[in-house]
């Protein structure tokens, strides 16, 4: 079989490894190539759709330098519990907030994605429903201080330490926790 990659030239608008591991296995070469961009939106836009809205403007954000064989794919990833979305935490106290919210609750996992080329933009999101147990202080400061969550939605990676110890189940894609909805991404890829 042959991947319809072979047609592109795929640009990972990312920085994540997380994207670029799970990129890679899905068979697919590509370069990594990201731009400082704004992530602002407004209050009054739908959280649901903050997480495709700003995977669009970092796709966008590459519009004047796409070339006719390039393959622009961007993503972001928000996590949002009762009403609020939590970003990246700055430091330890605001990943300790962070995780404490998620302690004990359920939450989802928004991750929007958008393939870009000079001629055509496809964007979607996906969602995933995450059900943390109960976690001690002791357990919190020790996934921070182990695995230093600071470049993570949420504070927190269902991959690491607190996902084996701390998530009691997932409704959706395990890999959309991860930010990158693998299997979505390579069918987009594939009809593009």
């Amino acid at each position: 079989m042959q991947l319809n990659s072979q047609n592109w030239n795929i640009i990972l608008a990312s920085q994540s490894p997380r994207r670029k591991q799970l990129l890679e296995q899905l068979g697919y070469s590509f370069t990594q190539k990201s731009k400082n961009t704004d992530e602002n939106f407004s209050a009054e836009m739908p959280q649901r759709e903050v997480a495709e809205y700003l995977s669009n403007k970092k796709a966008a954000a590459f519009e004047s330098e796409i070339q006719p064989n390039d393959l622009i794919i961007a993503s972001d990833t928000i996590v949002l519990i009762e009403n609020e979305i939590l970003n990246k935490p700055a430091d330890h106290k605001e990943a300790f907030e962070m995780i404490s919210k998620l302690s004990g609750k359920q939450h989802e996992v928004i991750t929007g994605v958008c393939l870009k080329s000079a001629k055509k933009t496809v964007s979607f999101s996906v969602s995933t429903t995450v059900f943390f147990k109960k976690l001690k202080e002791g357990e919190i400061n020790y996934y921070i201080n182990q695995y230093k969550p600071f470049d993570k939605a949420g504070a927190y990676g269902i991959q690491e330490w607190i996902g084996l110890v701390g998530v009691d189940k997932i409704e959706g894609s395990f890999y959309n926790v991860m930010g990158f909805p693998a299997k979505l991404v390579y069918e987009a890829i594939e009809k593009f």
